[in-house]
């Protein structure tokens, strides 16, 4: 049954994506550039996100468990230290030159050209890579 939630869940984001125009990286990198042809509209889609997801997070975090009973799994550091800044920085580079981030891309890759396919396959490289370097470092 938690498998099936999981999945209606993906879904159901994943069609938000889609309907929001954030599998479109032409319209994010428009979102991004700033000092250019800047396109505000997908604020508006993230300033939603924000309003659904608040309250849904305030009650989750009262609640300790999911809907489907799962335990609550959220960040518990809370620190801004160089590992946060170098990964931010990284995911922020890469959304700004491919278009994309991990969700928009799984979304995107049932309709799209290769681009998606590509940009997947490169963010899976970088998190086998990742995990290697902390396998490395627990020796």
């Amino acid at each position: 049954m938690q498998n099936l939630f999981a999945l209606l869940a993906g879904l159901l984001f994943g069609t938000g994506l889609i309907l929001s125009g954030m599998t479109d990286p032409a319209k994010v990198t428009a979102f991004l550039d700033v000092a250019g042809a800047w396109d505000p509209s997908l604020a508006f889609v993230m300033g939603g996100a924000l309003l659904v997801a608040l309250p849904a997070f305030y009650v989750a975090r009262r609640r300790g468990a999911t809907l489907a009973g799962a335990p609550l799994q959220l960040p518990a550091a809370q620190r801004i230290d160089r590992p946060l800044l170098v990964g931010s920085a990284m995911f922020g580079a890469g959304w700004g030159l491919a278009g994309y981030c991990p969700g928009p891309a799984l979304a995107s890759l049932t309709m799209d050209d290769g681009a998606p396919w590509l940009f997947a396959v490169a963010m899976l490289a970088g998190m086998m890579l990742y995990e290697a370097r902390q396998w490395w470092r627990g020796r």
